[in-house]
């Protein structure tokens, strides 16, 4: 018998590992850029407020149930449903879990080249400008090339796939405990160096000075969707690494506790940017523009900034890095349990694969830049494929399944540790939110991103 092939499965071998690689699957690109970017122009705390209520509604449990799917289980995404529903087709929830996470990776890997680029962009001086448009043709000369964005997506997925050959404890549980309290530190240092510039009030003030007034349907929305998607749930990520956790672990202490770090280091990330941004005078725009284009020109207008712009960008390939690996691990897990392929052989496989299929949205800002699926390009099309429609569908599915299917007394003996825990009151309030509020709230999340709800929204907003 091969005993590489046929290896006694891993998981992770402490607390602090569980929630160090869970909070770098949450953690990802997202924290840096959207989420300040969204609170600020969406009522700052107010926003905040309305964000954490729609955390602990939506997105923490349909996290909780991932895991506790999972560790039920010990099996990857599509495993754990055959294994608890062997006749039935639940195991296509998992297999759109699965499909979800390679699709992300194809687009997600694009930007995480570009940020693994321009931390030696920034460290090499090509970037010491403080015009604008210098920094615009750094970043459209960088997305728009062939062989540097592709260069960069490789690289992306060698670093990637290299610690997913290592196993769970040896590799993605012993980067990311090092990743993650690395992130912390250098959040902290660019949050003191904002902090000291004059003028960073309007910048707290854009961040944190609660706006009622703004709170609409449409802002609730968007404080809906972030909750959803921040977590990285609905992509087979969480039940995956649910299936590395200890029986010992108490899931609902843990993910409360990676849901309020994962916020925090938005919240970090957003005192970084803003104060710096609104004291030079430049516009808090969001998206790639702020990343790659307004970040270099705010750093290079103050002392030291080429220093702090290479911290910047490789606390941002940490947040990106970490959110790689689950989703890399995804298919890995699938491949290896599923068909028993070797770690090594699942790994090259689907990097080979996602590089591959990647490669069209790598080059959808050149020579691919006219050719559309649906009206749109690769890149967009994998983001809105996954984003809009299989993410959505997969929670939904996940939440039904868990309250519907499998049922309190199993989800009680799991939550509560074989009775270990004595958490009652708690397992019947999740049991109500996964039956009731979380298919209803991901159903508004679905159609608000296929432009469904926009009508009502108008019309509730008159």
């Amino acid at each position: 018998m091969n005993k590489e092939k046929y290896h006694k499965r891993e998981g992770f071998s402490s607390s602090i590992g569980v929630i160090a690689a869970v909070l770098g699957s949450a953690v990802g690109l997202g924290n840096i850029w959207k989420f300040p970017y969204v609170t600020g122009a969406n009522g700052g705390a107010a926003f905040i407020l309305v964000y954490l209520l729609c955390l602990a509604l939506v997105g923490i449990p349909v996290m909780l149930s991932e895991h506790l799917i999972g560790r039920h289980t010990k099996a990857n995404a599509v495993g754990a449903f055959k294994a608890l529903q062997p006749r039935r087709p639940w195991f296509l929830v998992g297999g759109a879990g699965v499909l979800s996470a390679f699709l992300i990776m194809a687009f997600y890997t694009t930007v995480a080249g570009w940020v693994y680029a321009y931390i030696f962009k920034a460290a090499g001086g090509a970037l010491l400008t403080a015009n604008p448009e210098d920094t615009s043709l750094v970043f459209n000369t960088l997305v728009s090339g062939v062989g540097e964005p592709l260069f960069w997506q490789i690289f992306v997925l060698l670093v990637t796939g290299t610690i997913i050959m290592a196993g769970v404890t040896k590799g993605i549980e012993r980067v990311t405990k090092v990743l993650m309290p690395l992130l912390f530190v250098l959040l902290i240092i660019m949050d003191i160096r904002s902090l000291t510039l004059p003028g960073a009030g309007e910048g707290l003030a854009f961040l944190f000075k609660p706006d009622f007034s703004k709170i609409t349907v449409g802002v609730i929305l968007a404080a809906l969707g972030l909750a959803f998607f921040k977590l990285s749930v609905g992509m087979g990520a969480m039940i995956t690494y649910g299936s590395y956790i200890s029986k010992n672990e108490n899931l609902p202490k843990m993910a409360i506790r990676v849901a309020l770090a994962d916020t925090l280091v938005s919240l970090m990330a957003g005192i970084a940017i803003f104060p710096a941004v609104f004291a030079f005078g430049f516009k808090p725009d969001a998206g790639p523009s702020l990343l790659f284009i307004t970040i270099p020109t705010v750093f290079n207008a103050m002392p030291f900034g080429r220093v702090f712009m290479a911290l910047f960008f490789v606390l941002t390939a940490i947040a990106a890095t970490g959110a790689m690996l689950s989703l890399l691990e995804v298919p890995v897990a699938y491949l290896t349990e599923q068909y028993q392929w070797t770690r090594r052989k699942a790994t090259l496989v689907t990097i080979l694969g996602i590089g591959s299929l990647g490669s069209t949205a790598t080059l959808s800002n050149s020579i691919l830049a006219k050719v559309t699926v649906f009206g749109r390009t690769f890149f967009d099309f994998f983001d809105f494929t996954t984003s809009n429609v299989l993410l959505p569908i997969g929670g939904i599915f996940i939440a039904l399944f868990v309250g519907w299917q499998w049922g309190y007394a199993n989800v009680k003996q799991e939550m509560s540790n074989d009775g270990q825990l004595k958490n009652d009151q708690l397992v019947r309030i999740y049991m109500f939110l996964v039956k009731f509020i979380v298919p209803i709230a991901i159903v508004l999340v679905l159609l608000a991103g296929l432009d469904l709800i926009k009508p009502i929204i108008s019309f509730i907003n008159q």
